[in-house]
C-alpha cells in the first residue's frame, strides 16, 4: 500500500493547524504526532465524516483532541485544523471553512 502524503494547508502563508499544534504540550503533541502517522499509514478507525468535505480523527488523550482534515484523492491528506472536544463544533465549522476556501484556491490554481 502507498503511503499516504499528509500535508497543512496554508491560508495566506498561515496553518491553522500548525499554530495548534505549536500550543500543545510534549505529551499531547506526541499523541497528535502519532496519529499524524497512523493516517500517513492509512490507518483510518478513529475517523468519522463530520460534513462538507471534512473529516475529524478522534485522539482519546486529555480533553479529547481532534484532527481535521480533507482528502484529495486516495493519497493526499490536508490538515485545516485541530481542537477538543470543548470547542468541537466552532472547531468543525472552521476547518469546513477552510476546506472550501482550499478547494477554490485549488480551482484558481489549475485555471492558472
Amino acid at each position: 500500500m502507498e503511503k499516504i502524503k499528509v500535508t497543512e494547508y496554508l491560508k495566506d502563508g498561515v496553518s491553522a493547524f500548525g499554530e495548534w499544534f505549536n500550543r500543545l504540550d510534549s505529551h499531547a503533541a506526541a499523541k497528535v504526532s502519532t496519529a499524524l502517522y497512523r493516517l500517513e499509514q492509512g490507518n483510518f478507525s478513529n475517523v468519522k465524516s463530520v460534513g462538507k468535505g471534512v473529516s475529524e480523527y478522534k485522539i482519546d488523550f486529555g480533553p479529547g483532541y481532534r484532527i481535521y482534515f480533507g482528502q484529495e484523492g486516495d493519497y493526499l491528506i490536508i490538515l485545516l485544523g485541530g481542537g477538543s472536544k470543548k470547542n468541537q463544533n466552532k472547531d468543525i465549522k472552521t476547518a469546513q471553512m477552510l476546506w472550501a476556501q482550499y478547494k477554490i484556491d485549488r480551482e484558481s490554481k489549475k485555471r492558472r
